[in-house]
């Protein structure tokens, strides 16, 4: 049996491989299972990366706070404006001062409104999260003994096929085989095909001259990367 002939009964075998896993990948267990893992191994960074933004936005308004404080304390310094009046003072010079202080009061009064919105947010995104983490912890078990069910369901066919493909594999070259398994890996299916009317029967490319002479012991496609054997 040549090489083509070996590893094209080979490739035919893994085709119900191949389909077991494609059934198995598209089904609505798996999906639901792979959705459920992927929340519960990224929500411990989130709500971890919430908290943070939560203790740095409080911080933040806390500093505001003082900073309002200070601002307010020196507004008792124009109480006695009519004295200094009196002693003198440019009056519009002090008024001017006072109304300074004022503004900047309303500044960080509304920075500080701003703030508490946003921490406000944080917070109830930060217990929504928490919620939907309870409840996805709640469903993993079953959603999980539904997608190993299904697994566990084409198991037996699973192993027949990788039985034969072990007897198969003792025809094949173990270069060759090497090559295909690699390929397959990529997710590259069907692996190997022979020439059609010269061309590669997969995407009608053309195979360069100075590999042409390589033909007959399979060379990788330039474009779809397949295996692919002629005389």
């Amino acid at each position: 049996m040549s090489q083509l002939q070996a590893i094209l009964k080979y490739q035919e075998t893994d085709k119900k491989l191949y389909k077991l896993e494609r059934d198995l990948a598209g089904s609505e267990e798996r999906k639901e299972y792979l959705k459920l893992k992927k929340f519960l191994e990224s929500a411990p960074e989130k709500l971890e990366a919430l908290e943070v933004k939560a203790t740095a936005l409080t911080a933040e308004a806390e500093s505001l706070e003082k900073k309002y404080a200070q601002v307010e304390a020196t507004l008792s310094d124009f109480e006695n404006l009519e004295e200094l009046v009196k002693g003198g003072a440019d009056i519009s010079f002090y008024r001017k001062k006072a109304q300074a202080k004022v503004d900047q009061l309303k500044k960080i009064r509304a920075e500080i409104t701003a703030l508490t919105a946003v921490i406000k947010e944080t917070d109830a995104e930060y217990k929504k999260l928490k919620k939907q983490v309870i409840s996805a912890q709640k469903q993993y078990p079953e959603v999980s003994e539904k997608y190993k069910a299904v697994k566990s369901a084409q198991e037996s066919e699973r192993k027949a096929i990788e039985n034969e493909l072990t007897t198969l594999s003792a025809e094949v070259s173990p270069e060759l085989l090497k090559k295909y398994l690699t390929k397959r890996k990529e997710k590259i299916f069907p692996v190997v095909g022979e020439l059609y009317s010269g061309r590669c029967p997969f995407c009608s490319m053309e195979p360069p001259l100075v590999a042409k002479s390589k033909l007959g012991e399979g060379i990788d496609c330039d474009n779809c990367h397949r295996i692919i054997f002629g005389e």
